[in-house]
């Protein structure tokens, strides 16, 4: 079930930038699970990809291609096209140039985008019959129903909007996102969609873009594992009549920056609140480290430790699992003495040992909660990180103990 995830916001149409939605019935006959998106001619692009050394064959197209004049993304979902080698390239290609000749654009101006089941041929001729029925239902105000034309095993779909005045005009920021498993982002999320109408120069998109996954895509985490298919795209099409942002300075960067970054934390932090099975929103922050680096390396060591997870389903506040995540996370000479750990405002350890004044019904009633916050004191430094993770319940290991059946 998710957790404090509600249905989607309003999500404010892009000016030149359209989605459409159409059933190919990859997995199930009848469900919505080809989508396509349309930039204006113009429009500038940036990505960040998967580190996954096994990425998809669409994930290898799209980063050939992402820095040209891309007009379409084109994704499906119920298929991976991962582990399918040469033939899996060959498919990739093919339904992006299938798109293309529909739409009287170049094959390089299409990037394709897929998420499903990894190790199965791509069902090129469903997606090919289903193209036309996509681009028939282009429209700006279609972010609702490609929301949920991305989901795989997502209980509801993702989206956030924002918009700012500069200067009279309004810039707006839209994006959806999909994921729920196979979430440890090493670069964004399992896929994500974010435009805007502002006009940016494209290695400056690119850069915003990168800041923006690194502190929230690449900030949460399920199950520890980075998937094959991990893609988030920026597209800013630049129809709002203001000057273009060619630099990272200036108001007007500084302003969409800030939009870019609230519209990616609430898509990232959406993944994580209906994470497979999470009954349970955590967040993990490490302060008073030497470097970000080691309060990342404690962050994750707390976030994946199946103990910690499995003691927060239960609402077990066994503190001790965090101590030991703590002190196996390779942090150089880590003066344990030096640590104070919380559970939301109770201090559950100081100097490396149990609080004198913590009880173990303060634990438990902070342990009770849907939303949980773990708190970590280095005492090293000032650097701090926070991550964003879930609990693992039953449900979890049913959900991917069935996933293909």
């Amino acid at each position: 079930m998710a957790v404090g995830l509600g249905p989607l916001p309003t999500l404010y149409p892009v000016p030149g930038f359209e989605l459409g939605i159409a059933s190919a019935g990859i997995k199930r006959p009848g469900r919505k699970d080809v989508v396509v998106m349309r930039c204006t001619e113009g429009s500038t692009v940036a990505g960040v990809f998967t580190l996954n050394a096994f990425c998809a064959a669409p994930v290898v197209l799209a980063k050939q291609r992402v820095q040209g004049s891309v007009r379409y993304l084109l994704t499906n979902t119920g298929n991976a096209n991962a582990g399918t080698g040469e033939p899996g390239l060959l498919a990739a290609a093919r339904t992006c140039a299938r798109l293309a000749e529909l739409a009287g654009v170049d094959e390089s101006a299409v990037l394709p985008f897929s998420t499903g089941v990894i190790g199965e041929p791509l069902p090129v001729e469903k997606i090919e019959a289903a193209l036309p029925a996509a681009l028939a239902d282009l429209a700006s105000d279609n972010w609702a129903a490609a929301a949920e034309g991305i989901m795989t095993t997502d209980t509801l779909p993702k989206g956030a909007s924002c918009q700012f005045v500069h200067d009279g005009v309004t810039i707006t920021v839209t994006g959806i996102s999909k994921g729920a498993g196979m979430i440890r982002p090493n670069m964004a999320t399992m896929l994500g969609y974010i435009a805007t109408d502002a006009k940016v120069a494209q290695p400056v998109l690119q850069d915003l873009l990168r800041d923006a996954a690194n502190k929230s895509f690449n900030r949460i985490t399920i199950d520890g594992d980075t998937s094959t298919n991990d893609c988030c795209m920026l597209v800013a099409t630049g129809r709002a009549a203001l000057p273009e942002i060619r630099a990272a300075e200036g108001e007007l960067f500084a302003r969409l920056k800030r939009a870019v970054f609230e519209v990616s934390m609430e898509l990232a932090q959406a993944i994580v609140r209906d994470g497979e099975g999470a009954t349970k929103f955590v967040t993990v922050q490490v302060n008073g480290g030497a470097t970000h680096q080691e309060c990342l390396d404690v962050g994750y060591a707390v976030a994946h430790s199946p103990l910690i997870k499995t003691a927060l389903f239960a609402s077990d506040p066994n503190w001790g699992r965090i101590l030991a995540a703590v002190g196996r996370a390779g942090v150089p000479q880590l003066d344990v003495s030096r640590i104070d750990v919380f559970l939301g405002d109770v201090c559950i350890a100081r100097q490396g040992g149990r609080a004198a004044t913590y009880t173990e019904e303060q634990g438990a009633a902070v342990m009770a909660e849907p939303e949980i916050g773990i708190r970590i004191e280095l005492g090293r430094g000032d650097c701090s990180e926070t991550i964003w993770t879930t609990d693992l319940s039953h449900d979890y290991v049913k959900i991917n103990a069935e996933y293909r059946t």
